[in-house]
């Protein structure tokens, strides 16, 4: 437990008394969370806002009795809103498994209080590296919003045999069995990591940089093809620039489900070896008196319709709306044309938008910064193999 620094016995007592005077705790402390958020989002220790929990969780579809998994849960929101929309469903307190992670230990305190003051059960392990070794257990679910292009993530005594930089060698590791991940950038990994641990229906729902899904570079481009060759990708959608108050990165929601298959209590469309793509590059709307952009309820939810239709989906033994694909919305494509595409997962290359002078603007920036981001890619591969051969001289 943190000890209060000295003399703070008399604030932190009049704190105290002033939250448990107030009726609803919870929309405080989600305020509190946005303020921490806002404050600390410049080194990374951001939480997940609101819309985007919605969106994650909604596309994931956690039933009760699920097993769920945040590997990097911050403040516990992606869990949280897990169990809040599954209650509103069963309309009783769920029996879920929900299981969290974080590497830092104050944020890890403030995602025991978020479960505390809700009075959700839900296990926190001890502060530690999620990436450091496989998980043991299966999940149904696993959320995630990722760090975009982690560096020397990879301690050096756990580096592999055939590894791109020098080491001893280890025994393989069974979350990469083909080859391991660059320690440049720790993207490759982390699909890696949630694909191993999910159960065999399971389902996994992550934010991921734009570069992932159509990066050129061989370590990135021959897991994007393993992805497809085991038929894990269900769904990517590229989200709008600057939703995110600590990055101005493009980024994308990828969809992973290991049984795509029709049956029973899912959806009534087979879409093995299908993808869809969901291109919600416009779908913003404007913060009030704010220069900020968020996701907004209106986008969120039309995101999920478009892929319970895809899925064939219904919610409350309700008809199963139509899916048809939308010219610069979404579009399904097959594994197939896909791999004739070098594998690549971008939606804005497939949910194009109808020819005009803006939309030939757009693609145009859009493609330098893919190539841009290539080029930076390739710079840090540069500088790590530099570095390994100077440490050999």
């Amino acid at each position: 437990m943190p000890v209060p620094p000295p003399g703070s016995e008399g604030p932190l007592h009049a704190l105290v008394q002033a939250i448990g005077s107030t009726q609803r705790t919870g929309p405080l402390l989600d305020q509190c969370l946005r303020d921490l958020s806002a404050d600390q989002a410049d080194g990374s220790h951001y939480f997940t806002p609101g819309d985007m929990a919605r969106l994650m969780v909604g596309a994931a579809v956690p039933r009760d009795r699920h097993r769920v998994l945040d590997p990097v849960c911050g403040s516990g929101g992606l869990l949280v809103e897990s169990h809040r929309y599954v209650r509103e469903r069963v309309e009783l307190n769920p029996a879920m498994s929900l299981h969290g992670k974080e590497q830092h230990a104050h944020t890890s305190q403030v995602a025991r209080m978020n479960f505390a003051v809700r009075g959700i059960t839900a296990h926190v392990f001890p502060p530690g590296d999620s990436l450091a070794e496989p998980e043991p257990e299966p999940y149904d679910i696993i959320l995630a919003n990722l760090p975009f292009n982690q560096r020397d993530w990879a301690p050096e005594d756990k580096t592999d045999q055939g590894s791109p930089w020098s080491g001893p060698p280890l025994p393989a590791d069974p979350r990469w069995p083909e080859e391991p991940p660059s320690r440049g950038s720790a993207n490759s990994a982390w699909i890696q990591h949630i694909a191993h641990a999910l159960a065999p229906a399971g389902r996994a729902v992550f934010l991921m940089a734009d570069s992932v899904a159509n990066s050129r570079q061989p370590v990135p481009r021959r897991l994007r093809e393993r992805l497809l060759r085991d038929d894990l990708v269900e769904c990517v959608i590229a989200l709008p620039p600057r939703v995110f108050g600590h990055t101005k990165a493009p980024a994308c929601l990828w969809v992973l489900n290991r049984d795509k298959s029709a049956r029973p209590g899912w959806g009534a469309l087979d879409r093995r070896r299908q993808v869809l793509f969901v291109n919600a590059r416009r779908a913003f709307e404007p913060v009030p008196e704010s220069r900020a952009r968020r996701l907004g309820d209106e986008n969120t939810a039309l995101i999920l319709t478009t892929l319970a239709a895809w899925r064939g989906l219904s919610e409350d033994g309700a008809a199963v709306a139509p899916y048809n694909d939308a010219v610069g919305w979404s579009r399904s494509c097959s594994t197939e044309e896909i791999a004739d595409r070098e594998y690549s997962l971008m939606p804005t290359s497939y949910a194009v938008e109808p020819p005009s002078p803006a939309r030939d603007t757009r693609s145009r920036v859009e493609q330098l910064k893919l190539e841009l981001a290539d080029q930076f890619e390739q710079m840090r591969d540069l500088e790590l193999r530099l570095l390994d051969v100077l440490e050999e001289i």
